[in-house]
């Protein structure tokens, strides 16, 4: 990518192309394009109501960018009757993990799950990021972050993929710690990164065409924004990105 006086390459995820910021009068513009690889898409579903959930919660944490996966928590609210109200978990996230149940087939809902690509994996306790299967790049569309101010856009490339893509923008925080006073984990400090504290899908668009869709964020705080394209379903990833932009 040729380079001008007036911007400098960002050291933030090597294993994708460089993040640019360009600066000037108007406010200061930070962009990420999708490599040649994409990552591993991995999905946890957690609640601080369950006991089970602290050892996924950590595993979950041990999964960085930097090697070539996306990680996502997703907190969930159906164990906030046992005695303690999940902070982080919302209706949309709850929701997201009954579209999954459908979409696999599956008989119920259940913590902790991780899902690989769309696919459940039940067999992720001790894998490292290099054990996790990437998404297949032959599918994988171009994707390009960008953001400015508060206001992120992520650009679609017209893909040869099915018929139609869709998608979803996942705001992450990290480093975030509670102390549980009630229920299955009472007396617990937990601690959780990539947790979901925004999840909007996107409506499908026709995979042939070009695509670009925007995202406000709250004012304040510097998250990291993550941008997931999909089958229609929202379920089955076929390429995503993370941006994180300098404080």
């Amino acid at each position: 990518m040729p380079r001008s006086p007036h911007r400098h390459v960002l050291p933030l995820i090597p294993a994708l192309a460089g993040a640019l910021l360009a600066t000037g009068a108007a406010a200061q513009v930070c962009e990420l394009r999708a490599g040649s690889r994409p990552p591993a898409v991995v999905e946890l579903y957690t609640s601080e109501g369950c006991s089970s959930c602290p050892p996924a919660d950590r595993w979950l944490s041990t999964l960085k960018a930097q090697d070539g996966v996306l990680a996502l928590s997703f907190h969930v609210n159906y164990w906030n009757h046992l005695g303690w109200r999940d902070p982080f978990a919302t209706p949309e996230t709850t929701a997201r993990q009954y579209r999954l149940k459908e979409a696999l087939g599956g008989k119920y809902v259940y913590t902790p799950q991780v899902v690989l690509n769309g696919k459940d994996h039940r067999d992720w306790s001790g894998q490292t990021a290099r054990e996790l299967t990437p998404l297949p790049a032959a599918a994988a569309p171009g994707l390009r972050l960008s953001r400015q101010g508060n206001q992120v856009t992520a650009q679609v490339a017209a893909s040869a993929a099915p018929a139609m893509l869709a998608g979803y923008w996942a705001v992450l925080q990290d480093g975030l710690v509670s102390k549980v006073t009630r229920g299955e984990n009472a007396g617990e400090n937990l601690k959780h990164d990539h947790v979901v504290s925004l999840y909007q899908p996107v409506e499908p668009w026709p995979a042939g065409q070009a695509h670009t869709t925007h995202l406000t964020l709250p004012a304040g705080g510097n998250p990291r924004v993550a941008f997931v394209v999909t089958h229609p379903g929202l379920t089955r990833p076929v390429q995503a990105l993370v941006l994180q932009c300098p404080s």
